[in-house]
């Protein structure tokens, strides 16, 4: 099964080939300028619901990230939602651009996927409540001027390191031998630390791009507001420096991966909906099944749950921000004259449409009809020796590491939840799609296309960017 690659305004059909585009001039080096601010959005405060004010990740941030060689310019931008909506993306590129009077392909923005990126308080089931566009449109301009005007020399370097802190989560259960969602430490899971850090000449650290594969879902249903672990874990970072720079997360092929440790996240849960907390790990789906499922009422969380519940929250952000850190110290290979290129391209893969939607979450296979083909954003920026490709859709580990095992470039990161939001729901590997997992049962991809169209297209992206 081959994508559709769309090239401009014209489409043709290949065995995932990407065709040539003209994206600009060609790539030429020069003098690295970076500058980076950030920008709150924290939404009102519910006085039914108030925030406890002793974590940093109760507030929620756009963070940018300018770079400039006197040839070009690019942003990297993140938000502190839960997706980057196709709206937000078009308008908010859009006159990025025009502020940086760069193309939109040299634009990254995503988001971090936080479960509780919202107002506080019920419905619970709100995750994906989002600010209006026109304020987090005004919120991404400011943040991009600021740190326009914060231009200064600077380099760049490339560095990885290792956190623990995820698990795969597509398990059979012990109990009904059906897929669910629980860690599977047997199951594929990318540990993988990719820090870029931009200095000044002196070494004093202006931003680090961050990008680590987990989900963000320790809020999710608790109702409060929160950038979860990779908010906690950018304030702390931060706030190491002083308030200097700017730490900003990018999710990594996070489609298969929770955090492993998640008996405060569930034990929130069992306080709202009235289960017994043991101290033992409690069966996540059990709790949170019927909270999610409207069957039980959305109470008040026990305030000393709640406590143990975001101090949980500002640990992973600590550890994973220590990591972050060492992995900055280490980062030496640092460069000043640089390349600065950008490229997107789009490739249509065949669609489905779920048939027998009044089965369960999981656990049994469903039956599908053909759907309307779905279109995935592929992207890519260029940094010296540093690929930072993006796509618009949460993809499955194997995915990510083949895109990262094939690239031409040894210095490759996978950027999801970037440039919009696809159709396709999650995007499996295609031997995933044989588990009747959420993900999988949900995706609106028929298996056979997108994994090897994705892998192959973002590597095509940075041969185009080694060739110019």
């Amino acid at each position: 099964m081959k994508p559709t690659i769309r090239c401009g305004i014209r489409s043709v059909l290949a065995a995932f080939f990407i065709c040539s585009c003209a994206f600009g001039a060609d790539v030429a080096r020069g003098h690295l300028r970076a500058g980076a601010a950030r920008v709150d959005i924290t939404p009102p405060v519910n006085p039914q619901y108030p925030p406890s004010g002793k974590y940093e990740h109760e507030h929620l941030y756009v963070r940018s990230i300018v770079l400039d060689n006197g040839v070009t310019r690019a942003a990297l931008l993140n938000a502190d939602l839960a997706h980057m909506t196709e709206e937000l993306w078009a308008n908010a590129s859009k006159q990025i651009a025009e502020e940086l009077k760069c193309p939109v392909e040299n634009i990254i923005i995503s988001a971090i996927h936080t479960h509780s990126g919202r107002p506080a308080g019920p419905p619970a089931s709100a995750v994906s409540v989002m600010p209006p566009i026109a304020t987090m449109v005004s919120a991404m301009l400011d943040a991009v001027k600021e740190a326009k005007a914060k231009l200064q020399p600077a380099q760049v370097a490339f560095g990885t390191g290792f956190s623990y802190l995820n698990a795969n989560r597509d398990a059979v259960s012990d109990e009904t031998h059906r897929w669910t969602q629980a860690p599977n430490l047997n199951a594929v899971s990318d540990k993988t630390v990719a820090v870029v850090t931009f200095t000044t000449p002196a070494g004093d650290p202006i931003a680090a791009y961050v990008n680590y594969a987990m989900h963000p879902i320790n809020g999710y249903l608790v109702g409060i507001t929160s950038a979860d672990f990779p908010g906690a874990a950018s304030r702390y970072v931060e706030e190491a420096f002083d308030d200097k720079m700017v730490m900003e997360f990018s999710q990594g092929a996070s489609g298969d991966q929770n955090p492993l440790l998640m008996r405060s996240s569930t034990n929130a849960l069992a306080s709202l909906s009235g289960v017994k907390i043991t101290g033992y790990d409690l069966v996540r789906e059990d709790v949170e099944g019927p909270l999610r499922d409207g069957k039980v009422p959305f109470g008040k969380l026990d305030l000393k749950v709640a406590d143990r519940f975001e101090r949980w929250i500002e640990s992973e952000g600590d550890v994973l921000g220590e990591e972050v850190i060492r992995v900055m110290t280490n980062s030496r290979n640092r460069r000043s004259e640089v390349p600065i290129w950008g490229a997107q391209e789009t490739i249509s893969c065949p669609g489905r449409v779920r048939a027998d939607t009044n089965t369960g979450r999981e656990g049994e296979p469903g039956i599908y009809k053909d759907g309307d083909p779905v279109n995935i954003r592929l992207g890519m920026i260029g940094v010296g020796d540093i690929a930072l490709t993006a796509v618009n859709a949460e993809l499955y580990t194997m995915i990510g590491q083949r895109t990262k095992q094939h690239s031409p470039m040894a210095n490759t990161v996978v950027v999801t939840l970037a440039n919009g939001r696809a159709t396709s729901g999650y995007i499996p590997d295609d031997a995933s799609f044989g588990r009747n997992t959420f993900q999988v049962l949900g995706s609106r991809l028929k298996p056979g296309c997108a994994e090897q169209g994705i892998a192959d297209g973002l590597d095509d992206l940075v041969n185009q960017y080694m060739s110019r």
